[in-house]
């Protein structure tokens, strides 16, 4: 590399909560020149620490950095200018084919892959299952909660996907909300609410959405979405720790900090 390393620029597919954790560690550690690219209308849980929130609302903060919503590629470079990470709607991951980034991270946690491959990039990163060190990936971050999280894979699988919630002061699947049925999703209550287990938070057409645990709404997809049955809807903190809502979860920051690693384990030689 004859340019800083800091200078590398750096594609995210995905701008969900993982992603997120990544762009985040990634731009505190001083590399400015990330993309993300998400879907037209991208569905998210919590939603005060997901960067795809800019394709809804323009621009969004999450711990301090700031997010925008890219409309054309020529404005990537002036959102770097900003200090700031451009978020494009690019599902088909067209800007790769047109920037040539020296690094590709799926981060879309889709547990399958759905096109990463080892010529996109000179370092390509794959998130979680679907991807195979050495195959269709560079490298592979452990992303299951337990003893190897944020593991990074020069080589083989990480672990499958167990469908387990990860574990919060004892709870797995009694903090997640789902919803009842097929519908559009409405609720009254905002992010940060305090609720009782058994309390209606919201409905799906005229079905409601029970809490099941006494909490924190941590995450709640937005209002008037269209949703299928059995969806993950939102997400309750039995500690009820309201700052919690609009903090990086350990977990996707642990994952950011392998990424790090990865990047440097390829570049900073």
């Amino acid at each position: 590399m004859t340019k800083p390393i800091k200078n590398l620029i750096i594609a995210i597919k995905g701008a969900g909560e993982m992603a997120t954790g990544v762009a985040w560690r990634l731009f505190q550690s001083n590399f400015k020149n990330i993309f993300m690219m998400d879907i037209p209308n991208p569905m998210a849980v919590r939603r005060k620490v997901n960067f795809c929130e800019a394709i809804h609302d323009g621009q969004i903060i999450v711990e301090g950095v700031l997010a925008q919503k890219s409309l054309q590629l020529d404005d990537i470079r002036t959102i770097w200018k900003n200090n700031e990470i451009p978020v494009l709607v690019d599902p088909e991951w067209n800007a790769i084919k047109k920037i040539h980034p020296h690094v590709v991270i799926d981060a879309i946690i889709a547990k399958k892959n759905l096109g990463t491959n080892l010529n996109e990039a000179p370092l390509v990163i794959g998130l979680g299952p679907g991807f195979e060190a050495g195959e269709n990936v560079h490298m592979v971050i452990e992303t299951n909660r337990g003893h190897n999280l944020g593991r990074v894979m020069l080589k083989g699988c990480p672990e499958p996907d167990t469908g387990i919630p990860g574990n919060m002061a004892g709870y797995t699947y009694e903090r997640v909300l789902r919803a009842p049925c097929k519908g559009i999703f409405h609720s009254d209550l905002d992010i940060g609410a305090i609720v009782k287990k058994g309390q209606i938070v919201g409905h799906v057409d005229t079905t409601p959405v029970k809490t099941q645990i006494d909490g924190v709404v941590r995450g709640q997809i937005r209002n008037n979405t269209m949703v299928k049955n059995r969806l993950k809807i939102g997400d309750i903190d039995p500690r009820g720790n309201i700052d919690y809502c609009s903090m990086i979860s350990e977990k996707a920051r642990a994952i950011g900090g392998s990424v790090l690693e990865a990047i440097l384990k390829k570049y900073n030689q």
